[in-house]
């Protein structure tokens, strides 16, 4: 039996991060849906396509191949863009490259053939109602726009992206917000069976605590432990 962890919510409310530490702590394959879709994103602008263009993103689709592997880097066409697609231009975009049926059908099928046989955490938008419909645990993870803004323009800054001001960063977020809510393929909303977690005042340690304790709930203890004894 395979068990598996679906967190969706906005941009910067921290599911990828949480997500990360949970795959490690429970030796489970992490998913990094949100990469993939920054990946076709980026592969667009390389080209100079328009990513508002439904055509021009099927057009690439064929020629591009992405990967993940356990330590959570993302290859695009085996070339390491990990760091890459977590840039600017690629944020700004990619609400709008990742709305496409075709795009989303295509990484869709991925994701899912991903977690066939193995114990995956996958965090997106869409995860808990369309990737991982029958998943064991489904979060959805909220916080404020000044705390996904704060945590963004700090994340970018230790990582060495250049940074943009607060106030834009909330502006970027909202306006993601608005088209990940409104797109009209698996638009951001919170599965029927999701429990909501707030994590606006969390540290990413608390956080993590909070998910994995609602894990071991949903499996029972006996499960639990026999999860533990083989990691």
């Amino acid at each position: 039996m395979s068990y598996s962890i679906a967190i969706d919510g906005p941009a910067a409310s921290g599911k990828s991060t949480a997500a990360k530490i949970i795959a490690k702590r429970l030796k489970f394959l992490y998913v990094d849906t949100g990469a993939m879709y920054r990946a076709v994103t980026l592969l667009m602008l390389e080209k100079g396509l328009d990513t508002k263009d439904s055509k021009q993103a099927e057009s690439i689709l064929e020629e591009c191949h992405i990967r993940e592997d356990r330590e959570g880097r993302i290859y695009l066409n085996d070339r390491d863009v990990t760091s890459r697609v977590r840039e600017n231009d690629v944020s700004s975009q990619v609400s709008y490259a990742c709305a496409h049926k075709c795009v989303r059908e295509r990484l869709v099928a991925l994701q899912q053939e991903m977690a066939k046989s193995e114990n995956v955490i996958m965090d997106g938008r869409d995860i808990g109602t369309v990737v991982l419909k029958d998943a064991t645990l489904k979060v959805f993870q909220i916080a404020s726009v000044q705390a996904r803004a704060e945590r963004r323009y700090l994340e970018n800054k230790a990582k060495g992206i250049a940074v943009e001001s607060l106030e834009q960063i909330k502006e970027d977020i909202e306006r993601r917000d608005y088209i990940d809510s409104h797109r009209e393929n698996s638009p951001l909303m919170k599965a029927s069976d999701a429990i909501e977690v707030d994590t606006s005042d969390m540290t990413i340690e608390e956080e993590v605590d909070v998910i994995i304790h609602l894990f071991r709930e949903r499996i029972g203890e006996t499960s639990w432990n026999n999860l533990v004894q083989s990691l």
